[in-house]
């Protein structure tokens, strides 16, 4: 799962919601990535601080999905217009290797290959789901290790 957040103290917000991964119901955070700086793509506000974690969890996808998305509220999200600005965004990105296309959630993340703040750190704790013909499709987007 990806996470992000570019309003107010993105650093913390994203290190907090890390460990409250781990406190998701019948869930245990099993890997995580480093932090990364990027550019907003698709969206305006300042640079955004992203990461991404695998999860070992025995919810339902769509189960799974609120309880994302309950992270997100308690973080003070809202969704004012698509790509807005965010103080949390949490996408599930893959589920071992469902594919899932419902209305509220389709999976594989139909954009996780054209992202490298997606792609970056998903290849650090995922290198095999990583196709490197994506890498080198988003090497002009900006993007820091911290």
């Amino acid at each position: 799962m990806a996470l992000g957040a570019n309003l107010g103290d993105a650093q913390a917000t994203v290190t907090l919601a890390l460990a409250a991964l781990d406190r998701l119901p019948q869930t245990r955070r099993v890997a995580c990535s480093s932090l990364y700086r990027s550019a907003p793509v698709d969206a305006g506000g300042p640079d955004f601080i992203n990461a991404v974690a695998a999860l070992d969890t025995a919810l339902a996808p769509l189960a799974l999905l609120d309880e994302l998305q309950r992270l997100e509220l308690a973080a003070g999200r809202e969704r004012p217009y698509r790509n807005a600005p965010r103080t949390l965004d949490l996408d599930l990105l893959l589920y071992g290797e469902a594919r899932i296309d419902a209305p509220r959630l389709t999976v594989p993340h139909p954009r996780l290959h054209e992202r490298a703040f997606v792609l970056l750190p998903l290849a650090e704790i995922a290198p095999e789901r990583v196709d490197a013909a994506w890498l080198a499709a988003v090497a002009g987007q900006a993007i820091e290790r911290l």
